[in-house]
């Protein structure tokens, strides 16, 4: 198949904003004390700009943060896990978005919980008691990292509350509890940056602007989640995933199938940005987890990356920050994966190699931040986005359709108007057989564990290696560039 593009270099650009760089996602707060963990995240920050983590767990048992003295009944507040872990991320240039969860165990209701970690996922059995503990770690952040700094961070309250799996209390007493969480925090200062539902899907988005509007309650953003698998277009919101687990096994299988399945429209996540950008209204929006798929799904396949560039080009000012969910696969909420790729979450595998979808987002970020206009190509699946940098170029080709439907390769043909004499061309590809490191641990036979050169042979196939490509010129003068691009790939050209 033949496609052409056209390429503006004397038209008028527009802003393009980096969005997707505000954060990411990673496991719970008490993964944040690993070395490994440590040293991947620092290198998601330095080579993809990512400036926040938001993870879950900040207020679970295993952090300490607040127990109760079996003997005395003494409440005991103990912050030191939440300052390493906050001093090791303002060290790297990074910073926290704080989720307010789950709920310690001496000051929880009920003993329902979620993941292998076992977060407690009930309302306070005193909810005064719970405005004093956030309203006291509030207090000690201020005191140790300075009212300027602490202003900067967001305070998200609580993770999918819709959702029966992380709330076990009603959506009203969701509404408490983000009553009594803002009003503890904003007691410590006005300006520090409050928000909710953290709901998945959008949902409760109307419903939450006007219980905080009716009941004068502070909300500085709105924030939710977005998966294209799980009800993208938020026909239910009421997941009752305990009356799944009880079910037997062939029934189980059969409701988790409906609730997520792979079978989406092209370009449905900017739908759903789009719903909820309406629902904010003047308050800012942001999508604090999302991905490819809310289950494993082609996480470790060059699908992701395609998936990913289109997602992030699509939402382009309609969302104030996106955090992807995770950098790494250093994950725990089931188990803790062994196996190299296993469709994990993670930008990075559970040894640091970069998966497709870690270059997709190191490509986007080497983009300039003013796009070029460029004329829409008559293939569907193919998209290009052009910017400036510096005196030259920065474009993303991509190739990318909905899981199931049909794709093809390509020969592309990018023209330009403008003059790009003295001008050199050179690309990088992600696709099937360029950076796709699953693709050689099959071919090493799927090993678990990789041995020292295995997991150097994964390595090197996971670099994206950038190789001229020869610029022409027309007899009228017009320049252009001739490209072969594969099915759901991402190809960065630069010219300078």
């Amino acid at each position: 198949m033949k496609a052409n593009f056209t390429v503006n270099l004397t038209g008028n650009t527009e802003a393009f904003p980096h969005y997707w760089e505000l954060c990411v996602g990673s496991c719970h707060a008490y993964t944040a004390l690993r070395a490994d963990y440590q040293r991947m995240l620092k290198r998601a920050h330095d080579e993809l700009g990512f400036k926040y983590v938001r993870f879950h767990g900040l207020l679970d048992d295993n952090m300490s943060v607040y127990t109760v003295n079996m003997l005395t009944g003494q409440e005991l507040y103990s912050f030191h896990n939440i300052d390493v872990i906050f001093d090791f991320l303002l060290s790297i240039g990074m910073k926290p978005f704080i989720e307010l969860g789950f709920m310690p165990s001496a000051l929880a209701s009920g003993e329902q919980t979620c993941f292998l970690y076992k977060g407690n996922i009930t309302p306070p059995k005193n909810y005064d008691k719970w405005f004093e503990l956030l309203n006291t770690l509030t207090k000690h952040l201020v005191d140790r990292y300075g009212i300027d700094e602490v202003r900067t961070w967001f305070f998200e309250i609580w993770n999918e509350p819709n959702l029966k799996y992380f709330w076990a209390g009603t959506k009203d007493e969701y509404m408490k509890l983000y009553d009594y969480s803002s009003r503890a925090i904003k007691q410590v200062d006005s300006l520090l940056k409050v928000g909710g539902p953290a709901s998945s899907g959008n949902a409760w988005i109307p419903d939450f602007i006007a219980y905080c509007e009716e009941n004068k309650v502070a909300v500085d953003f709105i924030s939710t989640h977005h998966y294209p698998t799980t009800d993208p277009l938020s026909t239910h919101h009421e997941v009752d995933i305990e009356a799944i687990m009880k079910m037997d096994e062939e029934e189980k299988m059969l409701a988790f199938a409906a609730l997520m399945n792979p079978h989406y429209e092209r370009g449905v996540m900017a739908v759903m940005t789009q719903k909820a950008k309406q629902e904010a209204g003047e308050l800012p929006l942001y999508y604090t987890e999302w991905n490819s798929a809310a289950f494993p799904y082609k996480q470790d396949d060059p699908y992701a990356a395609a998936f990913i560039v289109k997602t992030l080009t699509d939402n382009v000012g309609l969302v104030e920050g996106y955090s992807f969910w995770t950098f790494s696969d250093i994950f725990e909420e089931s188990v803790q994966q062994s196996l190299p790729f296993h469709g994990g979450f993670g930008l990075l595998n559970i040894d640091g190699v970069p998966k497709p979808s870690y270059h997709a987002f190191r490509v986007m970020h080497d983009l300039g931040n003013e796009r070029i206009p460029t004329e829409t190509c008559e293939v569907e699946t193919l998209e290009l986005l052009a910017t400036k940098k510096n005196a030259g170029l920065s474009m993303v080709l991509y190739n990318h359709n909905a899981p199931e439907a049909e794709i093809v390769g390509a020969q592309v043909c990018i023209t330009f108007l403008g003059d790009l004499t003295g001008k050199k061309a050179s690309i990088q590809i992600i696709d099937e057989y360029h950076a796709n490191p699953k693709r050689k641990w099959v071919e090493q036979g799927s090993p678990e564990y990789p041995t020292k050169h295995q997991l150097e042979e994964l390595l090197q196939a996971s670099e994206v290696i950038r190789k001229p490509v020869e610029l022409k010129q027309l007899p009228g003068g017009e320049w252009y560039l001739e490209l072969t691009v594969e099915p759901h790939s991402v190809t960065s050209i630069d010219i300078e």
